[in-house]
């Protein structure tokens, strides 16, 4: 496997919710401490759209060069093209102290959001999944939601509460979609200093989960075991995601927040996305089921 390159140098803040459009053949991106999508072909220089709003992630809408957007204040339709949004559903549009974080879809269709507060107030934000017009509150008094994903046949879902230092993993039912049974924990790396931020599955049910801290993604087999440590040149890498014509380049975002001077003079790239072929292709993320 080849060694990770830099896909965009753009020193993000916060970057977050990478998400691979084949419409556009082009990576979309945020930079969610400054309100900003970010978008990226295989070539070619980056584009930006600013917004009046921290916005963190994205859903595909079907046969549409559109997607839904997860911002502060609830869900938009919003258009690259026009720079328009719509608002769709409020969420926790009432509460100044929380604004949206990792989210991602499964794989019937349904979009997986969250919240915490802006200062990663304890407890502060929750879990809630949209299907259909409808908004399901799926857990609360979370610190710092991040590694949502799901397994190939869609029968699991993982998540952690970065804070926990664990991924845990949550059976789900087939007719709801909802978590039901206890959580059982996938991967614990207390200990390592790091913690775990954005994951995604690839097709053979290996999950990819970048490693706040860490300098690192790490692919877990199944049983929660390594199978293989990517290591790239920021310490604060934050959400993986599939693309490329054929799903086999994995793009990792990357965070300057909360580094001295000293740190970037040693980490210049922090911020940046990188990119690096994989040998087992992941899977496009499902268009929303609105």
């Amino acid at each position: 496997m080849s060694e990770p390159y830099v896909f965009a140098n753009t020193e993000c803040e916060l970057g977050e919710g990478p998400l691979w459009s084949a419409r556009h053949e082009a990576l979309f991106w945020t930079d969610i401490n400054n309100s900003l999508v970010l978008k990226k072909g295989i070539s070619g220089d980056v584009e930006t759209w600013k917004f009046d709003e921290p916005v963190s992630a994205f859903a595909r809408i079907p046969d549409s060069d559109d997607f839904v957007l997860s911002s502060a204040t609830g869900l938009y339709h919003w258009s690259p093209e026009f720079h328009s949004k719509e608002l769709i559903l409020p969420v926790e549009d009432q509460n100044p102290i929380t604004r949206s974080n990792d989210a991602r879809t499964d794989r019937s269709g349904a979009f997986w959001i969250s919240s915490m507060g802006y200062k990663a107030e304890k407890g502060a934000g929750s879990l809630y999944r949209f299907f259909k017009g409808e908004l399901v509150t799926v857990a609360s008094d979370i610190t710092i939601p991040n590694s949502l994903c799901f397994s190939p046949d869609g029968s699991t879902a993982y998540f952690s509460d970065t804070l926990t230092s664990q991924i845990i993993k949550w059976p789900l039912n087939a007719q709801t979609g909802l978590p039901e049974g206890p959580a059982e924990v996938f991967v614990d790396i207390s200990g390592t200093g790091f913690g775990p931020d954005g994951s995604v599955v690839d097709a053979e049910g290996y999950l990819w989960n970048a490693q706040w801290g860490g300098y690192r993604v790490v692919r877990y087999k199944p049983d929660g075991t390594v199978d293989r440590i990517v290591e790239i040149d920021a310490s604060q890498p934050t959400c993986p995601a599939f693309g490329g014509p054929d799903y086999k380049t994995l793009f990792v975002t990357s965070a300057r927040e909360h580094l001295s001077e000293q740190q970037l003079a040693k980490e210049p790239l922090a911020g940046s996305v990188f990119a690096f072929p994989i040998d087992t292709p992941g899977l496009p993320d499902p268009e929303l089921q609105m």
